[in-house]
C-alpha cells in the first residue's frame, strides 16, 4: 500500500464504501476502465484492507471500447483477484431490446442504460457504485452520494433524499436501487493527484501517444471502422491522449504532449475546459446527461 498521509476526500470516500457493505445486501461497483473508477477500486482496496473487496465490478462493454481500455480491465482484475461480471450491449442490439444508431453521431453509448438495467435486474444488484462527480456535469451536481432509482430504474431530480452532515439513509422500497457516487466531491485535478499520489496504473490512452485520427465539429475522433467518417474527413497522425475514457464513437482525444503523470497533472491545472467537453453524447442537447440519467443512465 502507499505511504501514509492524510487526505480527507479519500476519508469521506472510504466512509461512503463502508456505509454501502453495512447497509446494501447485493452492491456492485460499475466499472469502465477509466480513471474515475479504477480510483474508486484503489479506494475500495483501502476501506477494506485486508480482506478482499466485498463485491463485484461490473463492466456494461458497448463492444466498442478503446482496446487498451479492455486490456487494462483484464490485467487489474486478474492482479487483484476480484470477481468481474461483463454484460454486452450486442446481446440487447440482438434481443432487440436496443435499435443501433446509424449515422454521423451514432453511438451506442446511450444504449447501455437498457443492458444495465437488465444486469441489476439479473443479480439483484441493490447498491450500483459509479465514479460520476459533480465537477463533471450540471445534471450529475444535483445527485445526492446516495441517489435513489425507482423500480424502473428511473431518477427524479425533485425527489431527494436530505443528506445532513454523513448521514447517509439506504433505506430503500422493493424494486429500488441506489446509485452510489463515492468521489461525487472530488474535482477531475482531485483524481489525477491522487492517481499520482498513490501511484496507481491507469490505461496508456490517457498519455500522450502517436494515434491515427480525423478532425469534425472541433473534436478530435479516433480513426477506427466503429467510428463514423465521412469520405472527405482525413485520417492524420497526431500526438493526442484522451482525459475521459468512454464509448470510442463519442470521446474524443485532445492534442497532448503529457507523457507522464507529472505533465498530465500540470496540463489539467492550467486547463480551462471540462473533461466532459470532449464527450458528444453530453452535446445533443443542454439536457443530454439529465435526459439519459432520469431512464437508468450511470
Amino acid at each position: 500500500m502507499s505511504t501514509i498521509y492524510f487526505n480527507p476526500k479519500e476519508s469521506e470516500s472510504i466512509h461512503i464504501l463502508r456505509e454501502v457493505a453495512a447497509q446494501f445486501e447485493r452492491p456492485v461497483l460499475l466499472f469502465s476502465g477509466g480513471k474515475d473508477s479504477i480510483t474508486l477500486v484503489r479506494l475500495a482496496q483501502k476501506a477494506f484492507y485486508p480482506a478482499r473487496i466485498p463485491f463485484p465490478l461490473l463492466h456494461i462493454d458497448t463492444g466498442h471500447n478503446f482496446p487498451e481500455t479492455i486490456q487494462f480491465r483484464d490485467e487489474l482484475v486478474k492482479e487483484l483477484g476480484l470477481e468481474l461480471i461483463v454484460r454486452n450491449v450486442q446481446d440487447s442490439i440482438d434481443q432487440g431490446k436496443v435499435r443501433e444508431e446509424k449515422g454521423r453521431y451514432a453511438s451506442r453509448n446511450t444504449l447501455q442504460t437498457t443492458t444495465l438495467l437488465d444486469a441489476i435486474e439479473e443479480f439483484k444488484f441493490d447498491a450500483c457504485i459509479g465514479g460520476a462527480r459533480r465537477d463533471e456535469e450540471k445534471a450529475r451536481a444535483k445527485e445526492r452520494v446516495f441517489s435513489v432509482r425507482d423500480d424502473f430504474g428511473q431518477w427524479d431530480e425533485k425527489n431527494q433524499r436530505p443528506e445532513l452532515f454523513d448521514m447517509l439513509n439506504g433505506r430503500i422500497e422493493q424494486g429500488q436501487n441506489v446509485r452510489v457516487f463515492p468521489i461525487s466531491n472530488w474535482t477531475e485535478l482531485d483524481v489525477w493527484e491522487y492517481i499520482k499520489t498513490e501511484n496507481i496504473k491507469i490505461p496508456s490512452i490517457y498519455f500522450s501517444h502517436k494515434r491515427k485520427v480525423f478532425f469534425r465539429d472541433g473534436l478530435i475522433w479516433t480513426a477506427n471502422k466503429h467510428v463514423y467518417r465521412e469520405p472527405h474527413e482525413e485520417v492524420v497522425e497526431k500526438m493526442v491522449r484522451f482525459r475521459t475514457v468512454g464509448d470510442m464513437t463519442c470521446t474524443a482525444a485532445v492534442l497532448s504532449e503529457a507523457d507522464t503523470l507529472d505533465t498530465v497533472v500540470e496540463e489539467i491545472r492550467q486547463s480551462t475546459l471540462s473533461e466532459r467537453g470532449a464527450r458528444i453524447d453530453d452535446k445533443r442537447s443542454e439536457a443530454a446527461m439529465e435526459k439519459r440519467k432520469k431512464v437508468g443512465y450511470f
